[in-house]
C-alpha cells in the first residue's frame, strides 16, 4: 500500500526562533513592568508629600484663621464685615457691645438698623467706597457718641469653594465710640473761651484804666475852665475814640466768622476814618492829611471793619511819628494783571521798623515798644484776609513808614 507521510508542521529550527522571540517579549515586558513600578513608588511618595504638605497648609490657615480671629474679637473697636446681600458675615464682641445688640440675632443689616436704631442701610447708599461719620446715640445710660467708618473692599477672592453661594463680602464697617472725645472736646473749648475771656477782660483793664483817668481829668477841666472847653473836649474825644479802637480791637482778636460784605465806596470810608481819628492826631501835635483819590472807588467791604482798620493803623502811625511829624492817607486804583485793585495807603514820617522785627509786627501780641498789647496789626492783617485783600508795609529806620491796603475794585 503505498502510504503518504504526515507533513512536518513545525521544524526544530523554527521552533527555536519562536521560542527566542518569546523569551526577548517576557524581558522586555518584565522591564516595563519594574519601570512601571518604579514610576508608581515615585509618585505616590510625590503625592504623599503633597497630601502632608497640603496638610501643613491646611493647619497653617486654619492657625492664621483662628489669630486673626482672635485678634479682631480682642480688638477695642467694633469691626462688622457684611456681604453684597447686606448680609452680616462677622460681627467681634466690641461691635456687640457699641451696638447694644445683646444676645439679639441680626442677620443682615436691616436686622440690625431695627436693633440699633441706626440707620445701616442709609449709610450704605450714602457711601461710594468710604464713609467716616459721627452719630449721637440715645439710650438708657445717656447719650453716646459713635463713630462709624466703613469701607467697600475692592479686591474679592480670587476662587471660590465648589458650591459656595454665599454673596461676596463688600463692606468692613469699623466702630468707635467717640463720647470721652467728645466730652473732653467740649471742656477744652470751655477753657479757651474762659481763657479768651480772661485776657479780655485783663487787656480791657489794662489798656481802659490810663485812658479813663486821661478822660477824668479831661472832665474835671472842663468843668473848672469853661473858656478852654472846646481844648478839653477835643482831647476827651480823642480818649474816647482811642477807648473805641482798644475795645474793638480785643472784640476783633477773639471773635470769628465772616463778616457781611457789600459794596463800599472806599474813599468816602477812608475820608470818615480819618476824620474820626482827626482829634487824636491833633492831641498829639501831629499832622494829619488826606490825599482824595478817585472818588468812585468801590470795593467788597465792611464798612465798620475798614474804619477799624484805618483806626488801627492811623493810631500806630501816631504813636511812632514825634509832635510835628506828617501823616498821609491815600486812596488809588492801580491795574494789575488786567484787574482793577484798590489801594489804601498810610505813610508817615515816623521812627521806622527795624529791618528784623518787620515780619513780626502783625503776630497779635507782639509789640516793639512794649507799650501796647500789640492787637491793632493783628486785627488789621485779620481783617483784610476777611476782605481777600493784602495788607504790605514798607519801612525805613528813622525815615518813616508806609502800610498798603488792597482790595479788588468793583
Amino acid at each position: 500500500m503505498n502510504g503518504v507521510a504526515p507533513p512536518l508542521l513545525h521544524s526544530p529550527g523554527a521552533l527555536a526562533d519562536a521560542f527566542s522571540e518569546f523569551i526577548s517579549a517576557s524581558s522586555l515586558l518584565e522591564a516595563s513592568y519594574r519601570d512601571l513600578q518604579q514610576e508608581v513608588a515615585h509618585l505616590g511618595v510625590e503625592l504623599a508629600e503633597r497630601n502632608a504638605a497640603l496638610t501643613r497648609s491646611l493647619e497653617e490657615n486654619d492657625r492664621m484663621r483662628a489669630a486673626l480671629q482672635q485678634i479682631i474679637d480682642s480688638m477695642p473697636c467694633g469691626v462688622l464685615v457684611s456681604d453684597d446681600a447686606q448680609a452680616i458675615v462677622m460681627i467681634n464682641p466690641e461691635g456687640r457691645r457699641l451696638l447694644e445688640l445683646g444676645n439679639a440675632e441680626a442677620r443682615n443689616l436691616r436686622d440690625l438698623s431695627v436693633i440699633s436704631q441706626i440707620d445701616f442701610e442709609t449709610l450704605v447708599g450714602k457711601s461710594e467706597d468710604r464713609l467716616d461719620t459721627e452719630l449721637s446715640i440715645s439710650s438708657a445710660a445717656g447719650t453716646r457718641w459713635l463713630a462709624i467708618g466703613n469701607r467697600r473692599l475692592r479686591a474679592l477672592p480670587a476662587s471660590r469653594e465648589p458650591g459656595d453661594r454665599r454673596a461676596p463680602l463688600q463692606s468692613v464697617w469699623i466702630l468707635r465710640d467717640v463720647t470721652a472725645s467728645k466730652q473732653a472736646e467740649r471742656e477744652r473749648e470751655a477753657a479757651r473761651n474762659t481763657m479768651a475771656l480772661a485776657e479780655m477782660s485783663t487787656i480791657l483793664a489794662h489798656e481802659i484804666r490810663n485812658p479813663l483817668a486821661s478822660m477824668e481829668l479831661m472832665a474835671e477841666l472842663i468843668a473848672s475852665e469853661p473858656e478852654r472847653s472846646s481844648q478839653w473836649v477835643s482831647h476827651l474825644r480823642a480818649g474816647i475814640r482811642s477807648l473805641s479802637a482798644t475795645v474793638n480791637n480785643v472784640l476783633s482778636i477773639h471773635s470769628g466768622g465772616n463778616p457781611h460784605l457789600a459794596p463800599v465806596n472806599l474813599t468816602a470810608c477812608t475820608r470818615s476814618g480819618v476824620e474820626f481819628v482827626r482829634p487824636i492826631a491833633e492831641q498829639a501835635s501831629v499832622n494829619l492829611s488826606f490825599a482824595r483819590g478817585d472818588a468812585n472807588l468801590v470795593i467788597q467791604g465792611n464798612e465798620n471793619m475798614l474804619r477799624q482798620m484805618i483806626l488801627n493803623l492811623i493810631c500806630n502811625a501816631i504813636r511812632h511819628t514825634p509832635a510835628g511829624g506828617h501823616i498821609e492817607v491815600s486812596t488809588r486804583r492801580r491795574s494789575r494783571q488786567g484787574t482793577v485793585h484798590a489801594v489804601l495807603e498810610i505813610k508817615d514820617t515816623g521812627c521806622g521798623i527795624p529791618a528784623n522785627l518787620v515780619d513780626r509786627i502783625f503776630e497779635a501780641g507782639f509789640s516793639a515798644s512794649g507799650d501796647t498789647p500789640g492787637l491793632g496789626l493783628a486785627v488789621c492783617k485779620r481783617l483784610m484776609e476777611q476782605h481777600n485783600g493784602d495788607i504790605r508795609v514798607t519801612s525805613r529806620v528813622n525815615c518813616g513808614t508806609t502800610f498798603q491796603l488792597e482790595f479788588l475794585a468793583l
